[in-house]
């Protein structure tokens, strides 16, 4: 709890979704809304994104107007190629152009984005260093995309270790978690047997890092057979993301309410176990 009001730090834990992650534009307009106070914000994927947007100082129209406006187009190529299909050459110029340029522990609130190692399979936070390569790094899905080097390591999408990142936001100071998970699994018939092996990845996703146990509070907007890749759907993933947090905003009124009158206040995190974590991206 911090000392200076008396009140539990909030963090968020936004996972990754590709356009579902949408949805967070919305939470964050409802925790904005209720006077939640937001002091750190973990990220994967598109959480990365939202969230970075976010502790940059972007308000919530700014968000809903750069979703509005932005398509595959404005962030990626094709790339027909053995290392993907795709390539996010652009995605970092759209970072700095959308967000601006920044090292990410110049961002107005701490925020730390998540990806993995594609070689070791370890999860990666990234909380220094140029905002834009750690989005990219964090968004950058195997299989579909590259892998983006950065000091040595192949890094790749943080949901493949961790889609909500509970415990990062905890490292970043927060007392209390409020996770968002908007991989909601469904069986899509339409596929035939493909389904079953599609909704089971979905689910091994979702539950990469088991960061959605760890929150004190979690939102799940009703995703079940939604597109992943329709960022045109953007006004629906954000009323879902608005839906959601209304259902569960008595409950994290009433937590950090009780938290506030009974708790003691916690100590600052140790930037040694930061530092354990810290494969950061390098000033080039």
């Amino acid at each position: 709890m911090s000392i200076d009001n008396d009140r539990l730090k909030v963090g968020l834990a936004l996972g990754g979704g590709v356009a579902r992650g949408l949805a967070h534009i919305g939470v964050l307009s409802v925790l904005e809304e209720a006077g939640v106070p937001i002091d750190c914000v973990a990220g994967t994927s598109m959480g990365a994104i939202i969230g970075a947007a976010y502790c940059a100082g972007l308000e919530i129209n700014d968000l809903r107007d750069i979703a509005a406006r932005t398509g595959w187009q404005h962030v990626s190529s094709p790339l027909p190629s053995l290392s993907g299909l795709i390539k996010f050459n652009k995605m970092e110029q759209w970072v700095e152009d959308n967000i601006g340029e920044f090292d990410i522990r110049d961002l107005a609130i701490p925020f730390a984005a998540v990806a993995s190692d594609l070689i070791s399979g370890e999860r990666v936070v990234l909380w220094r260093g140029r905002l834009c390569s750690a989005i990219r790094a964090s968004c950058s899905v195997p299989g579909f995309v590259p892998p983006v080097e950065l000091n040595g390591r192949m890094l790749v999408d943080g949901g493949i270790t961790d889609n909500v990142p509970a415990d990062v936001a905890r490292m970043l100071g927060a007392d209390y978690v409020i996770g968002v998970d908007v991989f909601m699994p469904a069986l899509r018939h339409f596929l035939g047997p493909l389904s079953q092996g599609v909704a089971a990845i979905e689910t091994l996703v979702r539950h990469a890092g088991q960061g959605s146990a760890e929150c004190d509070s979690l939102i799940i907007p009703q995703m079940e057979g939604r597109s992943y890749f329709r960022f045109s759907d953007y006004k629906t993933f954000i009323a879902l993301g608005e839906e959601a947090t209304r259902h569960q905003l008595p409950t994290i009124l009433a937590a950090l309410d009780k938290a506030r009158k009974t708790q003691t206040p916690s100590t600052l995190p140790d930037e040694v176990a930061v530092r354990e974590y810290d494969l950061a991206l390098s000033h080039n």
